[in-house]
């Protein structure tokens, strides 16, 4: 990505703006201090999200489910400073790592690949499109 690493970080750690990229969760509000709920743009259904962020090595986890209670790890994303990869301090590597379940089909992981592969689209247009100004990324 053409952005640093905090810029591509912060739209990664921020649970309403999560909402703008990932489409198992969108449109989210906070419920909580940390906990956001949003709604699926493929089953309607209500999904909550509790991101656990870890500013200093610029990951996130990403704890999912139907309900609050029902909630368990299921995403990471992980940003890279380009300095580390000797790409410049203005770029940044983003990944978005998910974990298959035992017991999702191959169909959903199929479709799960191919939604976090599309969310990669987003977040890359949020970045082009908004990193230059920190106050909408931050």
């Amino acid at each position: 990505m053409n952005r640093p690493a905090a810029v591509a970080f912060g739209i990664m750690s921020d649970g309403i703006r999560q909402g703008t990229w990932a489409w198992g969760s969108a449109n989210r509000v906070e419920q909580a201090p940390g906990l956001f709920v949003g709604t699926s743009v493929f089953t309607g259904k209500q999904t909550w999200v509790r991101l656990n962020a870890d500013p200093a090595r610029f990951q996130v986890d990403y704890d999912v489910g139907g309900s609050p209670e029902t909630m368990q790890f299921r995403n990471m994303s992980r940003v890279i400073p380009g300095d580390l990869l000797k790409i410049g301090a203005d770029k940044c590597v983003v990944s978005l790592l998910t974990w298959r379940l035992a017991t999702q089909t191959d169909a959903e992981w199929e479709q799960m690949g191919c939604i976090h592969e599309a969310e990669m689209f987003l977040i890359r247009g949020l970045l082009e499109r908004d990193g230059a100004d920190p106050a909408k990324v931050a």
